[in-house]
């Protein structure tokens, strides 16, 4: 039975977060080791002959903004597709919503990769002892190894409070660092020189392929050396040191992004590094990362005996081979906690991208381009950042939804002659609100209601009112009056259907044979609008404001569509029941309704949670199965939201060993939706520790369950420091496959059910007050 307990073990926290290491220099992009300060990334190979730091940074946009997105015969033909597609014929829909409906972007633009650091060392002797290491904890790669009678050392970081990245180099034999400093040609032009003191780069974010090869930012790249002892000398291009005891190499970039001034910024941050020094660079660094990333320890029980002597590559391999690994399943949670923090920070200018903050170059020179994906990518980036004690990380993002709505207003009217806002499939630096350029998938016309879900969770996790009514109410308020403007009656039932629009990514077949994507009422659309207007009458009411707002909901909720199981057993995507013209798609949108939604669960829709299982096992079993990084994620959480969690483990298991990469970043696999190769995508990465804490925790607002979905096989540990909606934090100590106990602690004071499978008790609170719970 589920007690409250008088005692509890001592919190485990303010313990190191774990680290990568590996035995070699990387050769490779999936090899190196990524640092981040939130708007500057850098992935650092940790060579002998020479280290390479290629550098990313959020702003570095091609592109520019636009008023000329929208069809401007849109509104002509929206009521006539409706027509047609209520008639049923989809083929003639589909054919003019690809001529008059899509957007047609002229300067969208797409981030790119910045050019690398090099630093080329002098010897070319042989070295031994090598180690290369990322330490979670700190956010600090560091390479050792002994050459020519020296041990050498190099630490790189990327510091948020000082808005750069920092090289350090000592030996403990005076007078044995030497090198030389370069900037490498990239895909941004521009022009390299070099001073006394560092080298420079400026240049443009043009290309040619997502704008006209005259659009983006200006940009600078400046690095500065700092040596104790030794010679510096300049020749062309390149900076060269010899007979140092110890250098340090400065990295700072400005945009022109936002108005700002490249050269100004990226002077002013080194400035202001210089004026510290780098002990202090490195302990600001230090205190700031661990502040965030000490807040959750985790323990998922036993790893082989040899495991942590192992490198991560080899260790990850192991796992791959079928041999058990808990250990390496929590280091992963803890990495893409890591990348988060490195990623996207209070004061970051932009969210993460499909590629989060590190720029592979495949994705910007793909047809997809490194933006905001809207249909599942951009909010599985943060799927993570509330559950495991990172919310603040999200408000680079709710800036960008916030600048989306106000974008979207002029589509909404443009477009559908409609009050409010909307935004689709993409989005981009610039705040592009217009359909994507492509059928298939640029329909999405819920894209910007999925995403500012991401404002109403983090008032459930923090209950700040003062954000529900100065941010979340007004995007919600202006959400819900598009979509009351917007939804028709469907002609059988009278249900109010959203579209013309698309299930992304996904196509049917229609009765009459034609392979089409547009519909009315697709589920996911449904999943959205019914979340929006939820969502805006609870605010207003909690507000105290809009009565009769409030009341057009009421009304409109009453007429939404109901979910339907279709002939196979499965949870229709569409209103009517069409056959899959790509039953092994890897898009299932429409299960939005059991995650991130709570429209469909095993407790209270036990029959619609069964006919989402089936489209999970209908979509895998189907020959050709799509499987990638964000759909191995999906399925972790969705198979936790379903209490199952032997199934959750399956997938993370694939995700970490099928779809994440030596250095365990997350990949799109080449030869899914045109990918030539493995792409890097960091939704995996989010979206596998979101799945271990959805694991291992799971909250409505009204009720906290505790090991919801617990493997069979993490017989005993420990999580401290998950939190769950309402303001709590959540200790949590299992043993032998069973809660042991648990701390609850509210930040603000109020009541809340515990449950343990169908044990439930009542809590309530104080501010600041922790009970404990345990069985007995």
């Amino acid at each position: 039975m589920l007690n409250l307990a008088s005692e509890w073990i001592s919190r485990i926290t303010d313990i190191p977060s774990g680290a990568l290491w590996y035995a070699r220099p990387a050769t490779r992009w999936f090899e190196a080791l990524p640092i981040g300060n939130g708007r500057l990334g850098g992935m650092v190979y940790g060579g002998t002959d020479r280290e390479r730091i290629q550098l990313s940074e959020s702003t570095a946009w091609s592109g520019e903004p636009s008023t000329s997105d929208v069809s401007p015969t849109a509104q002509q033909y929206l009521a006539h597709i409706r027509e047609l597609l209520f008639a049923g014929r989809h083929g003639a829909a589909q054919r003019l919503a690809t001529e008059h409906l899509l957007g047609r972007p002229e300067s969208f633009g797409t981030n790119l990769p910045l050019p690398e650091v090099h630093l080329e060392f002098l010897s070319e002797t042989p070295v031994r002892d090598y180690r290369r290491t990322l330490d979670l904890d700190t956010g600090v790669a560091s390479i050792t190894y002994e050459q020519d009678g020296a041990r050498i050392t190099r630490a790189v970081l990327a510091s948020n409070p000082h808005g750069l990245i920092a090289v350090r180099l000592t030996a403990d034999r005076p007078g044995s660092i030497g090198f030389s400093l370069a900037i490498q040609d990239g895909v941004i032009p521009g022009r390299i020189v070099a001073t006394d003191t560092g080298v420079v780069l400026r240049g443009h974010a043009y290309e040619n392929l997502h704008s006209n090869g005259q659009q983006g930012v200006a940009l600078e790249i400046h690095t500065r050396l700092e040596a104790e002892g030794g010679s510096v000398r300049c020749v062309d291009d390149t900076l060269h040191l010899e007979g140092a005891d110890s250098a340090v190499v400065y990295v700072a970039v400005g945009t022109s992004w936002a108005g700002d001034d490249p050269a100004s910024r990226a002077n002013a941050l080194l400035s202001a590094a210089l004026d510290a020094g780098y002990a202090a660079v490195r302990a600001a660094h230090i205190a700031d990362h661990q502040g965030l990333m000490r807040r959750v320890s985790i323990d998922l029980g036993s790893a082989p005996a040899d495991a942590a002597a192992l490198p991560t590559d080899e260790r990850r391999a192991r796992f791959a081979s079928g041999e058990a690994d808990d250990g390496l399943v929590a280091l992963y949670f803890q990495f893409g906690r890591y990348l988060t923090v490195a990623g996207s920070r209070r004061n970051s200018p932009l969210p993460l991208a499909l590629q989060g903050l590190w720029n592979d170059g495949l994705a910007s020179s793909a047809s997809w381009t490194n933006d905001f994906h809207l249909d599942m990518n951009t909010q599985q980036n943060y799927w993570a950042a509330e559950p495991t004690n990172l919310a603040e990380c999200q408000e680079p993002l709710f800036r960008l939804i916030e600048t989306t709505a106000a974008h979207g207003r002029t589509t909404a009217t443009a477009l559908y002659g409609a009050p409010g806002w909307v935004a689709h499939t993409v989005t981009n630096a610039w705040g592009y609100t217009a359909p994507g350029s492509g059928i298939g998938w640029g329909l999405n016309v819920t894209g910007g209601a999925w995403i500012a879900l991401q404002l109403w969770e983090h008032y459930e996790y923090g209950g700040d009112e003062v954000f529900l009514r100065e941010r979340v109410y007004p995007v919600f308020r202006e959400a819900a009056e598009f979509f009351l403007a917007y939804l028709v009656a469907e002609p059988e039932h009278g249900w109010l259907v959203a579209g013309p629009s698309e299930s992304p990514e996904n196509w049917y077949l229609a009765p009459d044979g034609s392979r089409c994507s547009i519909s009315m009422g697709s589920t996911a659309d449904r999943v959205f609008v019914e979340a929006v207007l939820r969502i805006c009458a609870e605010s207003a009411e909690l507000l105290d404001v809009d009565v009769e707002l409030r009341a057009r909901i009421a009304s409109a909720r009453r007429l939404l569509p109901p979910f339907q199981i279709g002939r196979h057993g499965q949870l229709q995507e569409w209103l009517h029941d069409f056959e899959e013209a790509d039953p092994s798609h890897r898009h299932t949108s429409h299960l939005s309704a059991l995650f991130p939604e709570r429209q469909v669960t095993p407790r209270d829709t036990p029959a619609l949670a069964r006919a989402a299982e089936v489209t999970i096992e209908r979509r895998q079993q189907a020959p050709g199965w799509e499987q990638t990084e964000w759909v191995e994620a999906n399925f972790t959480v969705y198979f936790a939201r379903l209490l199952k969690g032997d199934q959750a483990l399956a997938h993370l298991t694939n995700l970490i060993t099928d779809a994440s990469e030596a250095n365990l970043m997350s990949y799109s696999a080449g030869g899914v939706a045109g990918a030539a190769q493995n792409i890097y995508s960091f939704d995996g990465n989010a979206g596998g520790t979101a799945g271990i804490a959805e694991m291992l925790l799971q909250s409505d607002g009204d009720q906290i369950e505790l090991l919801p979905a617990l493997p069979a096989s993490w017989r005993d540990g420990y999580i401290c420091g998950l939190r769950a909606r309402g303001g709590f934090t959540v200790d949590l100590r299992w043993r032998d496959g069973r809660l042991d106990a648990a701390r609850i602690q509210s930040s603000t004071a109020g009541s809340t059910r515990l449950r343990y499978g169908q044990e439930i008790i009542e809590a309530t609170l104080d501010k600041g007050e922790a009970v404990v719970v345990s069985l007995s």
